[in-house]
């Protein structure tokens, strides 16, 4: 009982020794401002791919600060995370690294500490980014250095604490997790009940969303209202009673939307693919002198189609298009600059295709690359500062391959249709979705493998195919593409 009683105190005093080192939740923001200005998803605009896996990354991140702060916490599950940084320096070796086709370096790194100061440690360390601005946020007059290895030794108490007390051992429990591979199942098991939770929660919002975006749809005669990125469902109605708020005051400056894809996004204007963007950051004032400028717009907008018309009748017959979900977020003016360089390079170089030789095909304008490349789907993507030369060789040589990519992709867009028609049926799903980097071949395996499951807690739930396990705030179910 004397040893019992020893080692209880033992434990009080260090964890009050700890929490004196311990970061608030404001201390542990201002430290990791470096790593959010390395990795924001606002300086990855011309990269989707990277913008949005740092978006979910953020997300998660967030979750696992948040419930490093609850009251009464003990533990959390390894949580591993990639991050696309800015700089490109050498990180060190005990980090997963790779390096993007834009030149970005990947991070991945696996968060298992379970208090801020080493999680806040952890992750400025994995991003090779200086932890020397954290000795000025106050948290002990010890130096940093002994702060971090004070916090950072391993405590082992006796087992027979665990025992007595029946606490779990926090490092059976990580040894534990980190020997078993989370499979979908088990996944579903510990995580079904909580989705369902905030799914019903947010079922009022939903049908407020619906209503407010078929009541502003039919009023501006609008083709669509979209949202660029994944907002949650209370940000979504709050942009869209916002939106409404300027239809009463100022119904006279939506005269001329009819038709149109009003499309909530990061800045305003008009997008590359004549989608009407309004900033959410925008007031008021903006959104109008966007949609009094419209005219203005749809004047650009016919001087760009002319300008692919050209561009196609010098490349025998090709069709230049825009897609979104491959490419940046492009405004009209910046898409039109692209393509007027790129038509008077073409003109002057007279390259001899041969009228409509190539109708059929389709291609795509990059800024951010250098070489001409064929995309599974069978389209090209050419790069704006392409040598004509080895454009015009490239078209030639790789013509065939393209038309039956192409033939292969209406294929494909056929089944991956097919099976999520099938597996919302099958398991009663309210939606079936995925990311925009989520493949379609990968959706169509992973359809293809869910059917051939008996899955709890799907009936009614709205399921997500993307790259990682999350539930959302709103309670959609977030399973990789390649789940076990």
């Amino acid at each position: 009982f004397y040893y019992f009683i020893r080692l209880c105190l033992d434990k009080i005093l260090l964890q009050c020794v700890l929490q004196a080192r311990t970061l608030s939740g404001a201390d542990a923001i201002n430290a990791l401002r470096p790593f959010y200005f390395a990795v924001h998803p606002d300086f990855f605009g011309q990269h989707p791919k990277e913008r949005e896996v740092n978006e979910n990354s953020l997300k998660r991140l967030n979750g696992y600060l948040e419930n490093l702060q609850k009251p009464g916490f003990r533990s959390l599950k390894p949580t591993q995370l990639t991050f696309y940084v800015r700089e490109t320096e050498p990180n060190s070796s005990n980090v997963q690294e790779s390096f993007s086709a834009s030149g970005f370096r990947a991070v991945s790194f696996t968060l298992r500490t379970r208090d801020l100061l080493s999680t806040v440690l952890d992750i400025l360390n994995s991003c090779s980014l200086s932890t020397e601005h954290v000795q000025n946020l106050n948290v002990n007059s010890q130096p940093l250095k002994e702060a971090k290895s004070t916090v950072n030794r391993p405590i082992k108490w006796d087992k027979t604490y665990y025992s007595f007390t029946g606490f779990k051992d926090p490092e059976e429990e990580l040894e534990q997790a980190q020997r078993v591979e989370t499979t979908l199942i088990s996944w579903l098991d510990d995580n079904g009940a909580s989705a369902v939770k905030k799914l019903k929660k947010s079922l009022p919002l939903r049908k407020e969303l619906e209503r407010l975006k078929s009541e502003l749809s039919h009023e501006l005669q609008l083709s669509d209202i979209r949202w660029q990125r994944s907002w949650g469902i209370a940000h979504r109605c709050s942009q869209l009673h916002s939106l409404a708020r300027l239809v009463q005051q100022r119904p006279e400056v939506l005269k001329n939307v009819k038709g149109r894809t009003v499309v909530f996004t990061d800045r305003s204007g008009m997008s590359a693919a004549g989608h009407i963007m309004l900033g959410t950051m925008d007031v008021h004032h903006h959104w109008t002198k966007i949609f009094e400028r419209l005219p203005n717009y749809y004047k650009l907008q016919k001087r760009l189609l002319f300008l692919e018309d050209r561009i196609s009748e010098l490349l025998g017959g090709i069709q230049v298009i825009y897609i979104e979900e491959l490419q940046p977020l492009l405004t009209l003016e910046e898409y039109y600059e692209t393509l007027n360089s790129f038509y008077n390079k073409l003109r002057d170089s007279r390259l001899p295709f041969h009228p409509r030789s190539l109708r059929g095909l389709q291609m795509i304008l990059e800024s951010d690359r250098y070489a001409p490349s064929l995309h599974e789907f069978g389209h090209f993507m050419i790069p704006t500062v392409c040598d004509p030369a080895a454009l015009q060789w490239f078209i030639f040589a790789k013509a065939q391959e393209a038309r039956e990519n192409l033939k292969r992709k209406e294929e494909m867009m056929i089944t991956e249709k097919e099976l999520i028609d099938t597996s919302t049926e099958k398991f009663s799903l309210d939606r079936l979705y995925k990311e925009p980097s989520v493949s379609s071949a990968q959706m169509i395996d992973c359809c293809k493998r869910l059917l051939e499951e008996s899955l709890p807690y799907l009936p009614g739930m709205h399921l997500c195919i993307s790259h990682f396990y999350s539930v959302l705030q709103d309670g959609d179910l977030c399973i990789p593409w390649n789940w076990k």
